[in-house]
Protein backbone atom coordinates (compact mmCIF):
# COMPACT_ATOMS: atom_id res chain seq x y z
CA UNK A 1 0.00 0.00 0.00
CA UNK A 2 1.33 3.41 -0.93
CA UNK A 3 2.25 5.54 2.07
CA UNK A 4 0.80 9.05 2.17
CA UNK A 5 3.14 12.01 2.06
CA UNK A 6 2.83 14.97 4.36
CA UNK A 7 2.52 18.28 2.58
CA UNK A 8 3.23 21.73 4.09
CA UNK A 9 -0.45 22.11 4.91
CA UNK A 10 -0.77 18.78 6.70
CA UNK A 11 2.63 18.12 8.26
CA UNK A 12 2.50 17.81 12.08
CA UNK A 13 5.35 20.29 12.46
CA UNK A 14 4.40 23.96 12.64
CA UNK A 15 7.33 25.55 10.78
CA UNK A 16 6.53 23.41 7.77
CA UNK A 17 2.83 23.91 8.31
CA UNK A 18 3.55 27.61 8.05
CA UNK A 19 4.97 27.08 4.58
CA UNK A 20 1.36 27.21 3.48
CA UNK A 21 1.79 30.97 3.86
CA UNK A 22 3.61 30.80 0.55
CA UNK A 23 0.29 30.22 -1.08
CA UNK A 24 -1.57 32.71 1.08
CA UNK A 25 -3.08 35.79 -0.56
CA UNK A 26 -0.63 38.45 -1.67
CA UNK A 27 -1.88 41.64 -0.05
CA UNK A 28 -1.68 44.96 -1.85
CA UNK A 29 -2.20 48.63 -1.16
CA UNK A 30 -5.77 49.65 -0.45
CA UNK A 31 -5.93 51.86 -3.55
CA UNK A 32 -5.53 48.98 -6.00
CA UNK A 33 -7.60 49.34 -9.22
CA UNK A 34 -11.23 48.31 -8.94
CA UNK A 35 -12.38 46.19 -11.93
CA UNK A 36 -15.96 46.53 -13.10
CA UNK A 37 -18.29 44.15 -11.21
CA UNK A 38 -20.04 41.41 -13.16
CA UNK A 39 -22.49 39.67 -10.85
CA UNK A 40 -23.87 40.16 -7.40
CA UNK A 41 -23.27 36.95 -5.49
CA UNK A 42 -20.94 37.10 -2.52
CA UNK A 43 -22.04 36.17 0.95
CA UNK A 44 -20.62 38.43 3.60
CA UNK A 45 -20.71 37.57 7.27
CA UNK A 46 -22.26 39.95 9.79
CA UNK A 47 -20.03 42.87 10.78
CA UNK A 48 -17.60 42.13 7.95
CA UNK A 49 -16.29 44.78 5.57
CA UNK A 50 -18.96 46.40 3.35
CA UNK A 51 -20.19 44.01 0.68
CA UNK A 52 -18.58 44.38 -2.73
CA UNK A 53 -19.76 42.57 -5.83
CA UNK A 54 -17.52 39.69 -6.85
CA UNK A 55 -17.10 37.95 -10.18
CA UNK A 56 -18.96 34.63 -10.09
CA UNK A 57 -19.87 31.94 -12.59
CA UNK A 58 -17.39 30.33 -14.97
CA UNK A 59 -14.21 32.38 -15.51
CA UNK A 60 -10.94 31.64 -17.35
CA UNK A 61 -8.50 33.66 -15.28
CA UNK A 62 -5.62 35.43 -17.02
CA UNK A 63 -4.16 34.47 -20.37
CA UNK A 64 -0.87 32.66 -20.75
CA UNK A 65 2.63 34.09 -20.64
CA UNK A 66 4.89 32.76 -23.39
CA UNK A 67 8.55 31.93 -22.75
CA UNK A 68 10.55 30.80 -25.76
CA UNK A 69 13.98 30.12 -27.16
CA UNK A 70 14.04 29.29 -30.84
CA UNK A 71 11.10 27.01 -31.59
CA UNK A 72 10.83 25.69 -28.03
CA UNK A 73 7.97 27.26 -26.09
CA UNK A 74 6.76 27.21 -22.49
CA UNK A 75 3.28 28.50 -21.66
CA UNK A 76 2.93 29.82 -18.11
CA UNK A 77 -0.37 30.10 -16.25
CA UNK A 78 -0.55 32.41 -13.23
CA UNK A 79 -2.61 31.18 -10.27
CA UNK A 80 -4.05 33.30 -7.47
CA UNK A 81 -5.91 32.88 -4.21
CA UNK A 82 -8.24 33.44 -2.49
CA UNK A 83 -10.88 33.54 -5.22
CA UNK A 84 -14.65 34.21 -5.11
CA UNK A 85 -16.47 31.34 -3.40
CA UNK A 86 -18.96 30.90 -6.24
CA UNK A 87 -16.51 31.14 -9.12
CA UNK A 88 -15.98 28.17 -11.41
CA UNK A 89 -12.72 28.07 -13.34
CA UNK A 90 -12.61 26.90 -16.95
CA UNK A 91 -10.20 27.92 -19.71
CA UNK A 92 -10.33 26.26 -23.11
CA UNK A 93 -7.02 27.92 -23.99
CA UNK A 94 -5.32 26.34 -20.99
CA UNK A 95 -6.82 22.92 -21.68
CA UNK A 96 -5.70 23.09 -25.31
CA UNK A 97 -2.13 24.15 -24.49
CA UNK A 98 -1.74 21.42 -21.88
CA UNK A 99 -2.97 18.79 -24.35
CA UNK A 100 -0.40 19.99 -26.90
CA UNK A 101 2.48 19.92 -24.39
CA UNK A 102 5.01 17.21 -23.64
CA UNK A 103 5.38 18.22 -19.98
CA UNK A 104 3.61 20.15 -17.21
CA UNK A 105 5.62 21.77 -14.40
CA UNK A 106 3.72 22.41 -11.17
CA UNK A 107 4.08 25.59 -9.16
CA UNK A 108 6.87 25.58 -6.55
CA UNK A 109 6.23 24.23 -3.07
CA UNK A 110 7.99 22.54 -0.15
CA UNK A 111 7.38 19.35 1.82
CA UNK A 112 8.98 17.90 4.91
CA UNK A 113 10.09 14.30 4.48
CA UNK A 114 9.97 12.37 7.73
CA UNK A 115 8.18 9.19 6.72
CA UNK A 116 4.60 8.24 7.49
CA UNK A 117 5.23 6.00 10.51
CA UNK A 118 7.84 8.33 12.00
CA UNK A 119 5.31 11.12 11.69
CA UNK A 120 2.78 9.06 13.63
CA UNK A 121 5.25 8.66 16.49
CA UNK A 122 5.51 12.45 16.69
CA UNK A 123 1.77 13.05 17.01
CA UNK A 124 1.51 12.59 20.83
CA UNK A 125 4.05 15.38 21.26
CA UNK A 126 1.95 17.84 19.25
CA UNK A 127 -0.30 18.91 22.14
CA UNK A 128 0.25 22.60 22.75
CA UNK A 129 2.54 23.17 19.76
CA UNK A 130 0.36 26.10 18.62
CA UNK A 131 0.70 27.90 21.94
CA UNK A 132 3.31 30.51 22.77
CA UNK A 133 6.25 29.29 24.89
CA UNK A 134 6.45 29.98 28.63
CA UNK A 135 2.70 30.50 28.96
CA UNK A 136 2.83 33.92 27.32
CA UNK A 137 -0.27 35.43 25.71
CA UNK A 138 -0.62 37.82 22.80
CA UNK A 139 -0.78 40.89 25.02
CA UNK A 140 2.69 39.94 26.33
CA UNK A 141 4.17 39.64 22.85
CA UNK A 142 2.77 42.36 20.59
CA UNK A 143 2.74 46.17 20.91
CA UNK A 144 -0.17 47.57 22.95
CA UNK A 145 -1.73 49.49 20.04
CA UNK A 146 -1.51 46.45 17.77
CA UNK A 147 -3.09 44.32 20.47
CA UNK A 148 -6.08 46.66 20.76
CA UNK A 149 -6.58 46.48 16.99
CA UNK A 150 -6.34 42.68 17.21
CA UNK A 151 -9.11 42.64 19.82
CA UNK A 152 -11.42 44.57 17.48
CA UNK A 153 -10.77 42.12 14.65
CA UNK A 154 -11.07 39.13 16.99
CA UNK A 155 -14.52 40.31 17.98
CA UNK A 156 -15.45 40.89 14.34
CA UNK A 157 -14.22 37.66 12.78
CA UNK A 158 -13.41 35.13 15.53
CA UNK A 159 -16.56 35.34 17.64
CA UNK A 160 -14.48 37.10 20.30
CA UNK A 161 -12.96 33.73 21.25
CA UNK A 162 -10.27 34.41 23.85
CA UNK A 163 -8.65 31.00 23.35
CA UNK A 164 -6.64 32.61 20.55
CA UNK A 165 -4.85 34.72 23.15
CA UNK A 166 -2.61 31.76 23.98
CA UNK A 167 -1.61 31.13 20.37
CA UNK A 168 1.64 32.19 18.78
CA UNK A 169 1.16 35.49 16.89
CA UNK A 170 1.66 33.84 13.51
CA UNK A 171 -0.89 31.12 14.18
CA UNK A 172 -3.45 33.65 15.46
CA UNK A 173 -2.83 35.81 12.38
CA UNK A 174 -3.42 32.85 10.07
CA UNK A 175 -6.76 31.99 11.67
CA UNK A 176 -7.83 35.63 11.53
CA UNK A 177 -6.92 35.82 7.83
CA UNK A 178 -8.93 32.69 7.02
CA UNK A 179 -12.05 34.02 8.74
CA UNK A 180 -11.75 37.55 7.33
CA UNK A 181 -11.31 36.40 3.73
CA UNK A 182 -14.27 34.04 4.09
CA UNK A 183 -16.38 36.93 5.39
CA UNK A 184 -15.32 38.91 2.32
CA UNK A 185 -16.81 36.25 0.04
CA UNK A 186 -13.49 34.64 -0.82
CA UNK A 187 -12.11 31.14 -0.46
CA UNK A 188 -8.65 29.55 -0.59
CA UNK A 189 -10.06 26.09 -1.22
CA UNK A 190 -10.01 26.25 -5.02
CA UNK A 191 -6.81 24.42 -5.96
CA UNK A 192 -6.29 25.05 -9.66
CA UNK A 193 -3.04 23.09 -9.68
CA UNK A 194 -4.95 19.87 -9.00
CA UNK A 195 -7.26 20.60 -11.93
CA UNK A 196 -4.34 21.37 -14.24
CA UNK A 197 -2.55 18.15 -13.26
CA UNK A 198 -5.75 16.21 -13.88
CA UNK A 199 -6.01 17.69 -17.39
CA UNK A 200 -2.37 16.74 -18.04
CA UNK A 201 -2.89 13.16 -16.91
CA UNK A 202 -6.01 12.83 -19.04
CA UNK A 203 -3.87 13.81 -22.04
CA UNK A 204 -0.93 11.59 -20.99
CA UNK A 205 1.31 14.61 -20.47
CA UNK A 206 4.33 14.15 -18.21
CA UNK A 207 3.93 15.96 -14.86
CA UNK A 208 7.07 17.34 -13.18
CA UNK A 209 6.86 18.51 -9.58
CA UNK A 210 8.84 21.61 -8.62
CA UNK A 211 8.37 20.80 -4.94
CA UNK A 212 11.45 20.97 -2.71
CA UNK A 213 11.71 17.97 -0.39
CA UNK A 214 13.37 18.72 2.94
CA UNK A 215 14.42 16.02 5.38
CA UNK A 216 14.00 16.06 9.15
CA UNK A 217 15.99 13.45 11.05
CA UNK A 218 14.19 13.55 14.40
CA UNK A 219 10.64 14.95 14.29
CA UNK A 220 10.03 14.33 18.01
CA UNK A 221 13.16 16.25 19.04
CA UNK A 222 12.31 19.05 16.62
CA UNK A 223 8.76 19.38 17.97
CA UNK A 224 10.01 19.46 21.56
CA UNK A 225 12.51 22.17 20.69
CA UNK A 226 9.99 24.15 18.68
CA UNK A 227 7.52 24.22 21.56
CA UNK A 228 10.18 25.95 23.68
CA UNK A 229 11.47 28.31 20.97
CA UNK A 230 9.95 31.75 20.29
CA UNK A 231 9.54 32.87 16.67
CA UNK A 232 10.20 36.36 15.35
CA UNK A 233 6.59 36.47 14.22
CA UNK A 234 5.38 39.81 15.61
CA UNK A 235 6.05 41.57 12.24
CA UNK A 236 3.88 38.93 10.53
CA UNK A 237 1.11 39.51 13.08
CA UNK A 238 1.34 43.31 12.75
CA UNK A 239 1.35 43.28 8.93
CA UNK A 240 -1.66 40.96 8.93
CA UNK A 241 -3.62 43.28 11.22
CA UNK A 242 -2.78 46.25 8.99
CA UNK A 243 -3.94 44.53 5.82
CA UNK A 244 -7.16 43.17 7.31
CA UNK A 245 -8.05 46.65 8.53
CA UNK A 246 -7.50 48.35 5.18
CA UNK A 247 -7.18 45.92 2.32
CA UNK A 248 -10.23 43.65 2.05
CA UNK A 249 -11.78 45.76 -0.73
CA UNK A 250 -8.52 45.62 -2.67
CA UNK A 251 -8.33 41.88 -2.06
CA UNK A 252 -11.75 41.44 -3.64
CA UNK A 253 -10.74 43.71 -6.52
CA UNK A 254 -7.62 41.61 -7.04
CA UNK A 255 -9.66 38.41 -7.18
CA UNK A 256 -11.96 40.03 -9.74
CA UNK A 257 -9.01 41.17 -11.84
CA UNK A 258 -7.58 37.64 -11.90
CA UNK A 259 -10.96 36.08 -12.67
CA UNK A 260 -11.51 38.38 -15.64
CA UNK A 261 -7.93 38.16 -16.89
CA UNK A 262 -7.40 41.91 -16.51
CA UNK A 263 -3.62 41.92 -16.91
CA UNK A 264 -3.18 45.68 -16.55
CA UNK A 265 -5.12 45.73 -13.29
CA UNK A 266 -3.16 42.74 -12.03
CA UNK A 267 0.15 44.34 -13.02
CA UNK A 268 -0.74 47.53 -11.12
CA UNK A 269 -1.22 45.61 -7.89
CA UNK A 270 1.46 46.11 -5.27
CA UNK A 271 2.22 42.82 -3.57
CA UNK A 272 3.10 43.87 -0.03
CA UNK A 273 5.60 42.65 2.51
CA UNK A 274 3.08 40.75 4.63
CA UNK A 275 3.88 37.39 3.05
CA UNK A 276 7.59 37.99 3.40
CA UNK A 277 7.27 38.86 7.07
CA UNK A 278 5.30 35.67 7.75
CA UNK A 279 7.65 33.45 5.76
CA UNK A 280 10.75 34.95 7.37
CA UNK A 281 9.35 34.19 10.83
CA UNK A 282 9.61 30.53 9.87
CA UNK A 283 12.60 30.18 7.58
CA UNK A 284 14.83 32.47 9.64
CA UNK A 285 13.96 30.82 12.95
CA UNK A 286 16.72 29.20 14.99
CA UNK A 287 15.25 25.72 14.73
CA UNK A 288 14.98 25.86 10.93
CA UNK A 289 18.47 27.28 10.50
CA UNK A 290 20.10 24.73 12.80
CA UNK A 291 18.51 21.87 10.87
CA UNK A 292 19.50 23.25 7.48
CA UNK A 293 15.91 24.01 6.53
CA UNK A 294 16.27 27.76 5.97
CA UNK A 295 16.14 29.60 2.65
CA UNK A 296 12.87 27.96 1.65
CA UNK A 297 11.89 30.61 -0.90
CA UNK A 298 15.33 30.50 -2.54
CA UNK A 299 15.19 26.71 -2.80
CA UNK A 300 11.73 26.74 -4.35
CA UNK A 301 12.74 29.40 -6.88
CA UNK A 302 15.81 27.40 -7.91
CA UNK A 303 13.78 24.19 -8.19
CA UNK A 304 11.15 25.71 -10.49
CA UNK A 305 13.62 27.61 -12.67
CA UNK A 306 15.80 24.51 -13.01
CA UNK A 307 12.83 22.41 -14.08
CA UNK A 308 11.71 25.13 -16.51
CA UNK A 309 15.07 25.44 -18.25
CA UNK A 310 15.45 21.68 -18.50
CA UNK A 311 11.96 21.37 -20.01
CA UNK A 312 12.55 24.23 -22.45
CA UNK A 313 15.67 22.49 -23.72
CA UNK A 314 14.03 19.08 -24.06
CA UNK A 315 10.47 19.85 -25.24
CA UNK A 316 8.89 21.61 -28.17
CA UNK A 317 6.05 22.68 -25.90
CA UNK A 318 5.88 22.87 -22.11
CA UNK A 319 3.12 24.08 -19.78
CA UNK A 320 4.06 25.54 -16.39
CA UNK A 321 2.24 26.92 -13.37
CA UNK A 322 3.29 29.83 -11.12
CA UNK A 323 1.56 32.05 -8.62
CA UNK A 324 0.76 35.33 -10.33
CA UNK A 325 3.02 37.24 -7.93
CA UNK A 326 5.98 35.18 -9.17
CA UNK A 327 5.23 36.26 -12.73
CA UNK A 328 4.69 40.00 -12.42
CA UNK A 329 5.66 40.82 -8.83
CA UNK A 330 9.02 41.86 -7.45
CA UNK A 331 11.83 39.43 -8.27
CA UNK A 332 9.63 37.66 -10.82
CA UNK A 333 10.77 34.24 -11.95
CA UNK A 334 10.17 35.04 -15.61
CA UNK A 335 12.38 38.13 -15.37
CA UNK A 336 15.25 35.83 -14.46
CA UNK A 337 14.60 33.70 -17.53
CA UNK A 338 14.44 36.83 -19.67
CA UNK A 339 17.80 37.95 -18.28
CA UNK A 340 19.24 34.63 -19.47
CA UNK A 341 18.16 35.29 -23.04
CA UNK A 342 14.71 33.69 -23.18
CA UNK A 343 11.98 35.70 -24.90
CA UNK A 344 9.10 36.48 -22.52
CA UNK A 345 5.75 37.71 -23.84
CA UNK A 346 2.74 38.60 -21.70
CA UNK A 347 -0.87 37.80 -22.69
CA UNK A 348 -2.58 40.21 -25.03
Amino acid sequence: MRRPKFSPKFSPFLPVLCLSLLSAPAWAQADAPQPEPVAAEAAVAPEAAPEQILVVGQKPGPGLWKVSRGDHVMWVFGTYGPLPKNMEWRSQQVESKIAQSQELITEPGATLGMGFFRSLTALPFMIGFEDSPDGKVLSDLVPADTYQRWLALRKKYLEDDDSYERKRPQFAAGKLTDKATAAAGLSKRMDLTDKLVQIAKQNKVKVTSATVKMELDSPVAAIREFKKTPLEDVPCFTKTIERLETDLDALRARANAWSKGDIEAIRALDFSEQETACLNAVQNSKIMQERGLGGIDTRMRASWLGAAEKALAANKTTFAVLQIKHIIGKQAYLAELQAKGYVVEQPE
